[in-house]
């Protein structure tokens, strides 16, 4: 098959696996830098270009669209969609999951535990959110954001309000989350291919760090997950609608809540942590799946 990738480093862990693995199958993967893709959008045939010529042949396209080009990089996907390109994750699906607000409103729907969180508009209304969902401390997320970045835990009613009032004063749009404590700074990825947890490894905050993100200095060892947790990522992925994707879960004592679901999960701690071959196991569900024009949206909506 000849495969695309959308991504702008191809020297990252993920990208360079992803390759191996594609080329061990047999399979070319080329990578586009995303920002250098142009879409054609007055031909009768929906086109891409890069670096000034009309990309031809690709069975499917892995989307590896980082968060700060979201809106031009599923824009491009969209045009691959419309050429009847399979993509591994269809653009409206990771439009989804890139919103955090519509993300959390889409699988509190399906009935998907989840922290209490509160949206609201008027700052005044500050101390009222952090009331809302028990606090104080509350976690304070930006609409938009991965890795931890916009994430701020307040620990106090006077400071939390503080910090709300900021980000709404210079027109950020902010929710509201309660803090699960007994978490203890620690969360559980579970890595879902084709409806299926193929892998999940515990992060663990570093000293002093409430978030446990890997690029935050947390630490991953290999967990062995509970049918309930099992049955949330696969459920929360089938909600977005992604093939794959990372589902972030938090051991409260209500049980299982979502954090958030990633759509362009980061392979190198999960496959460390597990010692599994993730990435062989994404280009084997492309191979079982990918079919020219399946796409279900075409890059509609």
């Amino acid at each position: 098959m000849k495969l695309a990738m959308l991504a702008r480093n191809p020297n990252l862990y993920s990208h360079k696996r992803l390759v191996e693995a594609a080329e061990a199958r047999g399979h070319t993967l080329d990578i586009l830098n995303t920002t250098r893709c142009t879409v054609n959008i007055a031909s009768h045939r929906p086109t891409v270009m890069y670096k000034g010529e009309t990309l031809k042949g690709y069975e499917a396209v892995i989307p590896r669209i980082g968060a700060s080009i979201t809106a031009y990089g599923l824009a491009v996907l969209r045009q691959f969609e419309m050429g009847g390109v399979w993509p591994l994750n269809e653009s409206v699906a990771i439009g989804r999951s890139r919103d955090k607000l519509r993300s959390t409103q889409i699988m509190a729907k399906y009935g998907l535990g989840l922290p209490l969180t509160a949206y609201a508009n008027d700052p005044k209304q500050a101390e009222a959110i952090i009331k809302a969902v028990n606090g104080p401390p509350v976690v304070i997320k930006l609409l938009e954001g991965t890795q931890g970045i916009g994430v701020v835990l307040a620990e106090t009613l006077k400071g939390g309000a503080s910090i709300i009032e900021a980000f709404r004063g210079a027109n950020i749009a902010i929710m509201v989350q309660e803090f699960i404590k007994e978490a203890g700074g620690s969360d559980i990825r579970c890595l879902v291919v084709g409806g299926k947890v193929v892998a999940a490894m515990k992060r663990q905050g570093a000293e002093g760090e409430f978030r446990s993100n890997l690029h935050r200095g947390g630490s991953a060892q290999l967990i062995k997950i509970t049918p309930e947790e099992r049955s949330t990522a696969v459920r929360a992925a089938k909600a977005m609608g992604l093939n794959v994707c990372g589902v972030d879960l938090l051991r409260s004592n209500h049980g299982p809540v979502i954090m958030e679901v990633n759509s362009s999960p980061g392979l190198e701690g999960i496959e460390n942590a597990t010692g599994k071959d993730i990435a062989g196991m994404i280009v084997e569900f492309i191979e079982n799946n990918a079919k020219v024009g399946k796409t279900q949206t075409r890059g509609k909506g």
